[in-house]
């Protein structure tokens, strides 16, 4: 690693240690005001993420908005991502005192029953929608106490503090690598886990492709390994922050499927259930994310500029019986 890289690595640490000594003395007022100044920086400053954004919408909803409307989406998505970053730092000290504005959950006493009924595990699924971090805040301050898998970052010295906040209230955080095993083990004794079924991952690692918004996205496919192998229990769950400060936290009936199904099947479903709340609002999705990182050889629909062709995604998509279903559909 180079001097300058690790030099900058300890300074992005020592400004996310500065923000856990300031961010959690905030009114809540003052955090929101915060939230909405940074993702307005962070909109303008940020070209190559803008950029990402704008073309991710132009691809998945063509004419529908025009571009000065896809430009307030992406916008407005920056500013959703920094309030959901800086609530999960204003939740970190006192938590239990804040936790008000957290109080709307719905629907996760009937998954508990139905856990403790049906003697089974669930996996709380979300995507990057809303204010996902504080979904995974809510399983702990519920007494679930869920296993919860994270991407790394790139510096190892932000992975550590992003843990320590995302534990917070007693969920257990642990990196993609080995995760499934630990994962089976929870579910398979009755808990519960939890992850975000929409991250990108390469062809390479435990993933399969699904279709969204007439996309082939490459994701995790855990969540439907667990569902398989252990017949746990596939809960989506939903946030809606509200212009109060406050966060409706839904935990929707478990996604239904077939026997027999497919992981890439199940994960499918999955995403089917995401995509209309996604599509109701999109400004609360986080679009200046590579989510269609990989598109199949040959395409006719247009991908954004950052895709790219790779064999092991091709071999992926032949493996899944994809690859037919694409020639013949387009």
């Amino acid at each position: 690693m180079s001097a300058w890289k690790r030099f900058r690595y300890r300074l992005e640490e020592l400004a996310c240690l500065l923000l856990l000594i300031i961010v959690p003395k905030f009114s809540r007022r003052a955090c929101m005001r915060a939230a909405h100044v940074l993702g307005t920086l962070a909109w303008r400053v940020d070209r190559r993420g803008r950029s990402v954004a704008l073309a991710n919408l132009e691809c998945v909803f063509g004419d529908r908005y025009t571009p000065a409307q896809r430009m307030e989406i992406a916008h407005a998505s920056y500013r959703n991502f920094a309030r959901t970053m800086l609530d999960l730092f204003w939740l970190y000290r006192d938590w239990s005192t804040k936790a008000s504005y957290l109080s709307q959950f719905e629907n996760f006493d009937h998954v508990r029953e139905q856990m403790d009924r049906e003697k089974r595990g669930s996996v709380f699924l979300c995507v990057h929608q809303g204010n996902w971090e504080w979904a995974s805040v809510a399983s702990g301050l519920l007494g679930f106490g869920n296993m919860v898998v994270t991407e790394n970052f790139k510096n190892p010295r932000l992975t550590e503090v992003f843990r320590r906040l995302r534990q917070t209230s007693g969920q257990v955080i642990i990196p993609q690598e080995n995760s499934l095993i630990r994962m089976l083990k929870v579910v398979k004794r009755g808990a519960a886990a939890g992850m975000l079924i929409d991250l990108n991952l390469a062809p390479s690692q435990a993933a399969t492709v699904i279709e969204g918004f007439g996309l082939k996205m490459c994701v995790p496919l855990i969540h439907a390994v667990m569902a398989q192998r252990a017949n746990a229990m596939l809960i989506p769950v939903e946030t809606q922050p509200t212009a109060n400060g406050e966060c409706r936290v839904i935990a929707h009936p478990e996604v239904p499927w077939p026997e027999g199904a497919t992981l890439q099947e199940i994960s499918q479903r999955c995403w089917d259930f995401f995509e209309p709340i996604i599509r109701e609002r999109p400004e609360l999705w986080l679009w200046p994310y590579k989510h269609f990182r990989y598109k199949p050889r040959g395409a006719t629909r247009p991908y954004p500029f950052y895709s790219n062709e790779s064999s092991k995604f091709e071999k992926l998509l032949q493996a899944q019986g994809l690859a037919e279903s694409f020639d013949k559909n387009g």
